[in-house]
């Protein structure tokens, strides 16, 4: 059976949580409608999502749709939690943009637009809230065409709340929005995607399958990071998740396992077009400060776990006046932040000022170059980099310059992959610049690359995967 990776997006407030209700009830998941005023709906989950009646984090819940299994991933409406879709975008096959009939296009729903455009996501519109007083269907269209460029993609009026035009909606999503087409003969290729705790606090991996197969006691790659044993796989099932040995390609499956993977990791083979950003990054700062003093330990690895979860919010200490602090989109975000601590973790805190989040730039080009037969560099590798100042709001971009026989390829398997691991390693090296701000704004491009993969007077231990890989890690800084 084909599976529809669906992605249900939209501004605060446009009835996206409604819909996934309707659209979940109208399959039979669900035996009673839920309520975002009432607290009782199926995919927002968590105490602060029914208390503050907002999505949070994103989640994930399958149906069937005739021949088609359908993964659909709720996510947060709310500007301050765009981190969720940035991450849900990398995963999706298809979108359903709701938009409130009402209240029309709004800031957050031209934001996701140009993000699905960029990355040509096939996209339907769904024009929410018609039973609303104060619908305006015509000027909603012209909108839609206007404001978000929207004119040609397949758009439908209704209510999720009544029902109204589900049902159109429903049968189009197969019919216009193609499910995966990797086969699970292929080479394993898969992507972390968001990252949660179980029962016991252990680190369960959200994956997205693009090819081949992942199953349990299968020891998999991830070149940055070495291997590591899967011990459990559950995959999505109308409504619930079902334990099974396996995980295949176009499916999303819940892993135990990959302890030390992060979000946004690659599995196997990168995949053949991986998801840039698309959002911009938190521009604001604030330390977090616990109640009782005592909690200081206590409070750093609770952040560092939400970190797992939420690597925008990057975690910072400052040595010199030993604090720490996180980065924030929003006032919304601190309060969540405040809320998961003392009622997840049991820390009381206290946000110090909310300030600007600053970023360093180059203004200048420069070379430099780590030679593997100098004394002085104790690793396997060679590295030489080019730094170059870009316009502002480009970001960092990487590229190579150098003779494809360098490249390690016992390790990263393809140029593609060495390249996605090498742009990696510079942005965790570009975290901190020298005023311990993040670098941004610049074109890297790696002009020199050498590995050792012998035995020899120079390295008289032959290095292994694992040490080859940390090696180019440790010398991109």
């Amino acid at each position: 059976m084909p599976t529809l990776n669906l992605g249900i997006l939209a501004h605060v407030d446009a009835g996206k949580t409604t819909l996934t209700e309707r659209l979940l009830y109208d399959a039979g998941v669900i035996d009673a409608l839920g309520s975002v005023d009432a607290g009782s709906t199926h995919t927002d989950f968590l105490p602060l999502e029914r208390q503050r009646g907002i999505t949070i984090k994103s989640a994930v819940v399958s149906f069937e749709l005739g021949d088609t299994t359908v993964n659909l991933i709720d996510t947060p409406g709310h500007p301050d939690f765009i981190a969720e879709v940035e991450r849900a975008l990398a995963v999706l096959d298809g979108v359903v943009l709701v938009v409130s009939a009402v209240e029309g296009v709004q800031p957050q729903t031209r934001i996701l637009m140009r993000a699905l455009q960029r990355l040509r996501v096939p996209t339907i519109i769904f024009v929410n809230k018609t039973d609303r007083r104060g619908a305006r269907h015509d000027e909603v269209l012209a909108e839609l065409a206007s404001r978000l460029g929207a004119q040609d993609l397949p758009t439908f009026f209704g209510s999720a709340l009544t029902g109204a035009g589900v049902g159109a909606l429903t049968a189009a999503i197969p019919r216009l929005l193609p499910p995966a087409t990797h086969s699970d003969a292929d080479a394993l290729s898969a992507v972390v995607f968001k990252i949660d705790r179980g029962r016991a606090g252990e680190r369960v991996c959200y994956v997205r399958i693009f090819g081949g197969r992942l199953e349990v006691r299968q020891r998999v790659d991830v070149a940055e990071r070495g291997s590591a044993k899967v011990t459990r796989v559950e995959v999505f099932s109308h409504g619930a998740t079902i334990r099974r040995d396996r995980a295949v390609a176009g499916q999303i499956a819940k892993v135990w396992g990959l302890s030390h993977l992060q979000v946004g990791d690659a599995i196997g083979d990168a995949p053949a077009d991986p998801v840039q950003a698309q959002f911009g990054p938190p521009t604001l700062e604030a330390v977090v400060v616990p109640s009782d003093p005592a909690d200081r330990g206590r409070l750093g690895a609770a952040l560092r776990e939400l970190a797992d979860q939420d690597p925008l919010i990057n975690v910072r200490y400052d040595d010199e006046r030993h604090e720490l602090a996180v980065w924030l989109y929003g006032e919304v975000q601190k309060e969540v932040i405040e809320a998961t601590l003392a009622t997840e973790y049991g820390v009381a805190v206290s946000f110090g000022d909310i300030g600007t989040v600053y970023v360093e730039r180059p203004v200048g080009s420069g070379e430099a170059l780590e030679l593997l037969q100098d004394d002085w560099n104790p690793t396997s590798a060679t590295i030489g980099f080019r730094v170059e100042p870009l316009p502002p709001g480009t970001g960092v971009e990487f590229c190579l310059e150098v003779d494809g026989r360098t490249i390690p390829t016992y390790i990263y398997k393809t140029a593609d992959n060495f390249v996605a691991s090498m742009t990696e390693y510079v942005r965790m090296a570009f975290r901190e610049g020298l005023r311990g701000w993040e670098v941004t704004d610049c074109l890297v491009t790696m002009t020199r690359c050498g590995y050792y993969i012998g035995d020899g007077p120079t390295k008289p231990t032959r290095p292994t995967a694992r040490t080859t890989a940390a090696d180019f890690k440790n010398l991109t800084p």
